[in-house]
């Protein structure tokens, strides 16, 4: 993976995701209510999808050429 903007950010979500996860355990535990915190994780789960896929298409395809990279 190079390095770039979006392998930043696709780190970055990751380390988000994992904290959350996390998050949701202890509150868990503890009996508390962890709502938010699942709305939170599924939503950052499918930020980081769409990044990965966008990421992954832009290296697999040139638009100028149409062959493969």
């Amino acid at each position: 993976m190079d390095e770039g903007p979006d392998t930043y950010r696709i780190l970055r979500l990751r380390a988000e995701i994992l904290e959350l996860g996390s998050a949701i355990r202890q509150l868990q535990r503890a009996g508390l209510d962890d709502a938010t915190a699942q709305l939170l994780i599924g939503r950052k789960r499918a930020e980081l999808e769409r990044l990965v896929k966008t990421n992954a298409a832009g290296r697999g395809l040139s638009t100028e050429t149409g062959e493969l990279n």
